[in-house]
């Protein structure tokens, strides 16, 4: 399991050990990988509009391929929707999606 966002390593470093994370941040601060697993979306804060981050959990099975996406991310419960999520990534049959095909699977965040 790794964690990626667009903050600083300095930022990231920070909250690891507030939240005494036991997995590593990859700091994206140009936003690529972001980008790359479509997860750039326009957000409106106070009337003003910006290019942000959707919360989002991507599910990548030791093939490489992704298996699920699961968006919106909520913290409330979302441990949990991981861990059920989890045994779908071995299941047999048809072809995973990619970065640029995946869908969330519920919510806001999914791409039309």
């Amino acid at each position: 399991m790794i964690g990626i966002s667009p903050d600083t390593p300095a930022a990231q470093k920070r909250f690891q050990q507030s939240e005494n994370l036991p997995f590593p941040l990859l700091a994206d601060t140009e936003r690529a990988v972001a980008a790359a697993y479509g997860v750039l979306q326009e957000k409106t804060m106070y009337g003003r509009k910006f290019l942000g981050i959707a919360r989002t959990t991507v599910l990548i099975g030791a093939d490489g391929k992704v298996g699920r996406v699961l968006a919106p991310v909520k913290p409330a419960g979302h441990a949990a929707e991981v861990l059920q999520a989890l045994p779908s990534l071995g299941r047999a049959g048809g072809a995973a999606p990619t970065p640029d095909t995946a869908r969330p699977t519920r919510g806001r965040g999914a791409r039309r």
